[in-house]
C-alpha cells in the first residue's frame, strides 16, 4: 500500500498560539506533533528549526512551505500599486513568501536526500503567480516565483519529488483580511469569486487534500507541478453575468 499519511508533525510557526492550535488538530487525527516557534523573516532561525526538526524525528522525510503574507495583512495602507508600494513592505512580503522557502528548502535538502521513505516537498504557491491581480504586486511577483522555485528544485534535488499547489479563493484568514481590506467586503469576495465555475469560496480541506496527495506517495510520478485549485477560474476568466 503507498503511504498516504504521516504519524509525525512538527508545526513551524511565528505565533507560537495558532501553532499549539495545529498541533492540537494534528493530535486529534492520531498523530504526534509539536511545536516549533520561528520567525521566517530570520534566516538563523530557519536553519535551526530544520536541524531540530530533524534530529527530534531522526530525519525528514516531507517538508511543506506554507507560510505566507499578502500586502493587506502588513500594511493598512490602502495604495499597494506597483508603484507606490514601499521598498520596507516589498521585503517582508519577499522574505516571507519566497526567501524563507528557499532556505527552508536548502536546510532541509541533505536530510530529505537520506530519507528512504519517498522523500517530497510541497510548496504553496497562489493563482496569484499565474496571472495579475491590483494592489498586490509583490504577493504575486512572490508567488509567481515559488512556482519556478518548485521547477528548479524538482531538477536538483531529483530524486527528492517538489511539487507546488495554487489556491484561487479559499476561505481563510488571509483572505478574510484581504476582504476587510477593501472598501465593501462582500463586493470584494464576489468580484473574486465571479470568474469561477464553482460559484463560492474554497474551503481550507480542499487544499489541504490536494497538498496531502502531492506529500504521499501516491504521488510518487509526480514532480515539477503547479496544481491550480481555483474553482474553475482560470479555464476562462470571464465573469458570470
Amino acid at each position: 500500500m503507498p503511504r498516504t499519511g504521516a504519524d509525525r508533525m512538527l508545526d513551524f510557526d511565528r505565533n507560537a498560539r495558532t501553532a499549539a492550535l495545529t498541533a492540537e488538530s494534528v493530535r486529534a487525527a492520531g498523530a504526534k506533533s509539536e511545536v516549533i516557534v520561528c520567525d521566517l523573516r530570520v534566516r538563523d532561525d530557519i536553519e535551526t528549526m530544520v536541524t531540530r526538526a530533524a534530529e527530534r524525528f531522526d530525519g525528514l522525510d516531507v517538508l511543506v512551505n506554507n507560510a505566507g503574507v499578502i500586502e493587506s495583512t502588513v500594511t493598512t495602507d490602502h495604495d499597494r500599486a506597483v508603484d507606490s508600494l514601499s521598498e520596507e513592505l516589498w521585503d517582508a512580503v519577499y522574505e516571507v513568501n519566497l526567501k524563507a522557502a528557499w532556505l527552508t528548502t536548502k536546510f532541509a535538502a541533505p536530510y530529505l536526500r537520506r530519507s528512504p521513505h519517498g522523500p517530497a516537498i510541497v510548496n504553496a504557491a497562489s493563482v496569484s503567480g499565474l496571472v495579475g491581480f491590483p494592489d498586490s504586486p509583490a504577493y504575486g511577483v512572490t508567488k509567481a516565483w515559488v512556482i519556478h522555485l518548485t521547477k528548479v528544485t524538482a531538477v536538483d534535488l531529483a530524486p527528492v519529488r517538489c511539487n507546488c499547489f495554487c489556491p484561487g479563493v479559499i476561505d481563510t484568514p488571509l483572505a478574510r483580511s484581504f476582504f476587510a481590506a477593501g472598501e465593501d467586503r462582500d463586493a470584494g469576495e464576489r468580484e473574486l469569486t465571479a470568474p469561477q465555475s464553482v460559484d463560492r469560496l474554497g474551503r481550507p480541506e480542499e487544499v489541504a487534500r490536494p497538498a496531502c496527495f502531492l506529500a504521499s506517495d501516491s504521488a510518487a510520478f509526480i514532480t515539477g507541478a503547479a496544481y491550480v485549485i481555483d474553482g474553475g477560474a482560470l479555464a476562462w476568466r470571464g465573469v458570470k453575468g
